[in-house]
């Protein structure tokens, strides 16, 4: 067939334009075969995780939303924030030995490649002390030995939770439903966690993320890492946060911080497994270092083995109550009070005829929204708990005393001109809720107390 000479140019100028496209794909789809293509200065782990912009371009947005408890909603931090290795501590992340083990060693996947699917590939684990025995503990076997029986691993929580659900002991825990249990991780551990969340990043309730560009802080933060876990209790109350209420002695007197008193050893763990934080041997108590309190004075000479030393040393503290689990959380927003009730701790206390307690989110109905209209057996715990508030000092509402006045004024119950004074520091089952008396009403004071306090008369003058 013959053909126009200028049909002919245009055929393969129209030609030419199909047959490059399909040459470079052939020529790349090759040199996929021979080496992998590299976007230029995106070589390696290290490489993306320093590069802001860039994290910024392949991110995976966030599908749940941000942790939160008992001290309110995490601070949000953008999925590239959170795995930003180039900010402060990076340059002494990269002077260390965690640096020279090199990222794979520890979070798996494929190092040398600047495709982030690729990297995250395979046996990659995006928080490795999860894994802890084969990744922490490959250097730091005598820190993690114990940590399967850590308190920080929530055995507490689980406890009651199992125990209110019918069961014994943490162990049931995993009986639950699972629906329950992920109700559980999603809502109540978010400060429960690994080794990572002390020593390398946030912990989930304090926004997540690295903490100080993936440098390991051998000794954490106080307010960063414990405080950021233990707000609306320990922190709340060490800080002196609340109106009315001042810094622990311990903090502003002799600048203390958490791991004064809590050693790394504790937080680590113990030989064996505890089912809550008063079980363990290793908790500091008040006469570690106050070796001759009971000599001080003739009130702790009195009523050292009567109750613990927060009756008398510790300032009002918080307190909340009733939580829907993941709906519309305490029912009995956190408030201040003071609490004597019948040591609910005997076994683990014993010689403690009365303590402080503190109310707690226990109610019958925590799960509804998880599917379980009310506990199996509720009344197995108190819905107040023994409690040893971090906000002591020396001289308290109880402990000063104005002129011609015995301590006792402050503490005592009296008639006077027919109102009963000092009342309110003591739990009577008045002060509980219809659903809270049968599982409370056995550590309240009504009828342990002496008669005379009630009876006998006082007119002021």
């Amino acid at each position: 067939m013959n053909r126009n000479p200028k049909d002919m140019k245009t055929l393969a100028k129209i030609s030419l334009i199909f047959l490059i496209p399909t040459l470079l794909i052939t020529a790349c789809s090759k040199k996929d075969t021979e080496e992998p293509v590299v976007e230029q200065g995106y070589s390696s782990c290290i490489d993306c995780h320093t590069n802001y912009a860039h994290l910024q371009k392949v991110y995976t947005p966030d599908t749940a939303a941000p942790a939160g408890g008992c001290g309110g909603e995490a601070p949000h931090y953008e999925p590239y924030d959170r795995v930003f290795m180039g900010g402060d501590g990076f340059e002494a992340y990269k002077a260390s030995s965690h640096f020279e083990i090199g990222c794979t060693t520890c979070h798996g996947g494929v190092d040398n490649t600047g495709d982030k699917t690729e990297a995250h590939s395979g046996d990659f684990i995006r928080h490795p002390s999860v894994d802890y025995e084969r990744t922490c503990g490959a250097c730091h076997e005598e820190a993690t030995k114990f940590f399967a029986n850590s308190i920080h691993n929530g055995y507490g929580q689980m406890r009651a939770v199992a125990l209110r659900s019918g069961y014994q002991s943490s162990d049931d825990f995993a009986k639950l439903p699972q629906h329950q249990i992920d109700g559980y991780n999603a809502n109540c551990a978010t400060c429960h966690g690994t080794c990572g969340n002390c020593h390398v990043v946030r912990p989930p309730i304090a926004g997540g993320g690295l903490a100080a560009g993936h440098n390991f802080t051998k000794t954490p933060d106080m307010l960063k890492t414990c405080v950021a876990c233990h707000t609306s209790r320990g922190g709340h109350a060490y800080l002196g946060v609340a109106a009315g209420t001042v810094p622990d002695a311990h903090l502003t007197k002799l600048q203390f911080t958490c791991l004064a008193c809590h050693s790394g050893q504790e937080m680590h763990g113990e030989p064996e497994k505890v089912e809550q934080r008063y079980a363990a041997k290793l908790k500091p108590e008040c006469t570690d270092c106050h070796t001759d309190s009971q000599k001080n004075n003739i009130y702790h000479l009195m009523h050292i083995d009567d109750f613990n030393c927060q009756v008398c040393h510790s300032q009002d503290y918080n307190n909340c109550g009733s939580c829907h689990v993941h709906g519309d959380g305490a029912r009995i927003p956190a408030y201040l009070d003071f609490k004597i009730a019948v040591n609910p701790l005997p076994e683990l206390k014993p010689g403690f005829s009365f303590t402080l307690v503190r109310r707690t989110l226990a109610a019958p109905d925590n799960w509804e929204k998880y599917g379980i209209d009310e506990y199996a057996s509720f009344e197995a715990k108190p819905t107040y708990n023994y409690t040893s508030p971090h906000n002591i000092l020396k001289w308290t509402s109880r402990t000063q005393r104005g002129p011609g006045q015995s301590c006792m004024d402050n503490c005592h119950i009296k008639n006077v001109d027919g109102e009963l004074v000092n009342k309110d520091l003591y739990l009577f089952q008045d002060d509980l809720l219809e659903w809270e008396m049968r599982a409370t009403k056995n550590i309240t004071v009504d009828g342990r107390l002496p008669q005379e306090w009630f009876s006998k008369y006082i007119q002021s003058n």
